[in-house]
């Protein structure tokens, strides 16, 4: 059985990122372990005037709904609280984490080790067992904190995969853009199931 993929959408604007990997990642099959932030469930509101559930079961409904996509997959939704859910244990085998969007509070917490949620231990457990940690931020433009707190994570083998889209794959819709970032954040998983025209040489 294919381990599991971490997926953790923190409290940054462009929670269409999370919404566009997910429904790549379930029509691939890929199990998905899901753990939203506190501050994600206000960002839901403040872009999508809408309230996400606290419920993990009425939370995946509310996922797959999001992401178009009704089965294919696994998808596993945690509360964000729950610091002792079995995503915060070294001895669950993952295929590693995406934190889609990241926000700056993550990637400082996570960045100095600290574990005040689930998602951020989550992301210490994948530091420390040496496994892909993909953080994909959202910010702009980036404080000289911001980019000493992302240089800490790099150092320690961290993937920083910023949402800035490219266009010569000739992007049409919002969702094009959004599409190639998620596929870039994807690849460094070594994970391909995004159809992305790639760059040609002429």
């Amino acid at each position: 059985m294919t381990k599991p993929l971490i997926v953790g959408v923190s409290g940054a604007s462009g929670l269409i990122y999370a919404v566009r990997a997910l429904k790549y990642l379930l029509a691939a099959d890929y199990t998905i372990e899901l753990v939203a932030s506190r501050a994600s469930y206000m960002v839901w509101q403040a872009e999508e005037n809408v309230r996400m559930p606290v419920e993990p079961d009425q939370q995946e409904v509310f996922w797959r709904e999001k992401a178009g996509v009704k089965s294919g997959g696994t998808l596993n939704c945690h509360r964000w609280g729950d610091v002792g859910d079995n995503i915060a244990s070294g001895s669950f085998r993952t295929l590693g984490m995406i934190v889609i969007p990241c926000s700056m509070s993550t990637v400082a917490k996570i960045g100095a080790g600290l574990s005040s949620d689930l998602l951020e231990r989550a992301a210490d457990v994948q530091i420390k067992e040496g496994k892909p940690l993909v953080v994909v931020p959202r910010e702009t433009p980036f404080s000289l904190i911001h980019l000493r707190n992302l240089t800490a994570l790099a150092e320690v083998g961290v993937k920083i995969v910023p949402a800035i889209p490219a266009w010569y794959h000739h992007p049409q819709t919002i969702e094009d853009l959004v599409d190639f970032v998620v596929a870039r954040a994807l690849d460094t998983l070594d994970i391909d199931c995004i159809p992305l025209e790639r760059w040609k040489s002429n």
